[in-house]
């Protein structure tokens, strides 16, 4: 990627140093140069990253009981997700650091694909067909619009064809191809077809909410304003983190593709996470609140209640089907 893709500026370069500098730093230092190639068991109904130690454990808990006894894989991720017998772990592959996706498929490594920077994100459809991910290549944060450049990819499991990134895919806002150079897209969410998928396209600033065809590789504008989109089981609502300007906090938001309505989901401000769907009524995120490290929470869809913390010093959750 070009350099006169990233904006940066003043502030840019610091939140860069600080933050991106040392998130890599924190990480080289807690966790291993390289992880094992075993999956981690699917043995309960809810799995996240365990944060506890700097140990980055991907660990399975009842869904009934989250505080209950756990069951502790040998996996270290900085990402994780799972779908039926796929699963996907972003995870650090050597000194550098550097960082690959590997993937999973009935507890065999399927594949290891390099990330050209930071993980972020991961998914895996609901059909456990298609795997995406999205990295920071500068290794900034996107607390600032334009400062920063993230890369995403997705692979096909049934065909071995892998995406490294989807910038070459044709966008349309407000009608018009967009040709612009600064495009970011990141947290990419795929339905149940396989094809059909949601993400966040950022430019000059804003963030759109775009669907796009795997497919065609096409993608057009849904709404402005929505970041780190996921698609409920049911297809029919998709959830977002939202802010109202770029300098505050993010709420969780679930947007109604029918009736086109939006619905801010209470006690989830500081949310900074591509959110799960546990089933259709309820999601999971990770936030860190407070200034403290990033903790599991549930929330009702239906925003009929706020949202709970459920598991301390933890990450990625996803439910096991």
């Amino acid at each position: 990627m070009s350099a006169h893709r990233v904006v940066v500026g003043v502030v840019a370069i610091v939140v860069l140093v600080v933050v991106g500098g040392g998130y890599v730093a924190w990480t080289a230092a807690n966790q291993p140069a390289a992880t094992a190639n075993a999956a981690p068991p699917v043995v309960g109904d809810l799995m996240f990253v365990d944060l506890t130690g700097g140990q980055n454990l991907v660990t399975t808990v009842k869904l009934a009981q989250p505080g209950g006894p756990r069951t502790v894989s040998s996996q270290r991720c900085q990402r994780f997700y799972r779908a039926v017998d796929t699963s996907v772990c972003l995870r650090l592959a050597g000194l550098g650091p550097s960082y690959e996706a590997a993937i999973f498929r009935r507890e065999e490594l399927v594949k290891t694909i390099p990330l050209p920077g930071i993980p972020s994100r991961a998914r895996v459809s609901v059909s456990g067909n298609i795997v995406s991910w999205t990295s920071f290549v500068t290794g900034d944060s996107y607390t600032i619009p334009g400062g920063f450049s993230t890369r995403s990819g997705v692979f096909d499991i049934r065909t071995g064809t892998v995406t490294d990134s989807i910038e070459h895919f044709t966008a349309t806002i407000a009608g018009r191809v967009t040709t612009a150079a600064d495009i970011n897209y990141w947290g990419i969410t795929v339905g149940a077809d396989d094809k059909t998928f949601y993400a966040t396209l950022a430019s000059s600033g804003r963030t759109y909410l775009v669907r796009g065809d795997l497919t065609t590789q096409r993608l057009d504008e849904v709404r402005q304003t929505a970041e780190c989109p996921s698609i409920s089981p049911d297809g029919t609502r998709v959830a977002y983190k939202k802010r109202p300007t770029p300098t505050q906090p993010w709420s969780l938001v679930v947007y109604d593709l029918k009736t086109k309505q939006e619905r801010q989901l209470p006690g989830t401000t500081g949310i900074d996470d591509q959110a799960a769907w546990l089933d259709d009524s309820t999601l999971a995120y990770g936030a860190a609140v407070n200034d403290q490290k990033s903790a599991v929470y549930f929330v009702p869809a239906d925003g009929s209640a706020p949202a709970r913390q459920v598991i301390p010093n933890a990450a990625s959750p996803v439910p096991v089907r």
